[in-house]
């Protein structure tokens, strides 16, 4: 069996589920992505949250596989950022990511807060993927909640993961349930999240492995299909 991890940007960094030919599922944390990818097998296959494939423009109906994604997540649309061009996540600072942001959309649109804190993750596997060709055939870009969906039937999970920032007991133990009905054991799902992430993050990190998973065994779908391609040749894609 092909080796196959799902990871989540954390406090600490990264934090991966990694799956490996005769053993158990583990847990790995990293505070760099370049580390992360470092410590696993040289063929694992990486779903990541994380937007992969920037492009130098934003049209109105905004970066293509958020938007087609959202129709799909009811009331957990809200959780799959806009992300913007290029030139505005390489900005270092909020004012001029709005700036630059602003003159590459149409309609022209700022930033998300929420976005910009990211904005440091993304380029983290943007610079990674664009000198190393092979491995950006290697790592795709998933979404937890997306395939969350996808493991419940194709349909949304009913309640929220965090209320107001705050983790929602009830929301990630709907979660939980779920990844052990798609075969995670219950000692696994129990054990304490590791210093510098969070319950959801542990979670999001084993639902985005079984799209890794999926993706190996040609289960997998991109939104949009076929990816788009950004200036770089990275595909635009999410996968579920």
């Amino acid at each position: 069996m092909q080796s196959f991890a799902g990871v989540d940007g954390c406090r600490a960094g990264w934090i991966a589920v990694v799956h490996e030919a005769g053993k158990d599922p583990h847990i790995a944390v990293c505070p760099q992505f370049a580390d992360l990818v470092a410590s696993l097998p040289t063929d694992a296959v990486i779903a990541v949250d994380m937007p992969i494939g920037l492009p130098e423009r934003i049209g109105p109906a905004g970066r293509g596989p958020e938007k087609l994604v959202r129709a799909f997540l009811a009331e957990r649309q809200s959780s799959v950022f806009s992300i913007p061009a290029r030139q505005a996540v390489y900005a270092l600072d909020y004012r001029n990511a709005c700036e630059a942001a602003l003159s590459t959309s149409e309609p022209p649109r700022r930033v998300s807060k929420q976005a910009f804190h990211i904005f440091g993750k993304i380029r983290e596997i943007d610079a990674l993927l664009r000198r190393d060709s092979h491995l950006a055939k290697r790592v795709i870009e998933a979404h937890p909640e997306v395939a969350f969906w996808r493991q419940n039937g194709a349909r949304a999970m009913s309640l929220p993961k965090k209320i107001r920032g705050r983790a929602n007991p009830a929301g990630l133990a709907e979660r939980t349930a779920l990844l052990a009905r798609s075969g995670y054991s219950p000692d696994f799902l129990a054990q304490p999240s590791p210093r510098g992430a969070g319950r959801d993050d542990f979670l999001d990190a084993a639902v985005l492995a079984l799209v890794a998973r999926r993706f190996l065994a040609g289960e997998a779908k991109p939104f949009p299909d076929p990816p788009g391609r950004d200036g770089f040749g990275l595909p635009i894609a999410i996968w579920a």
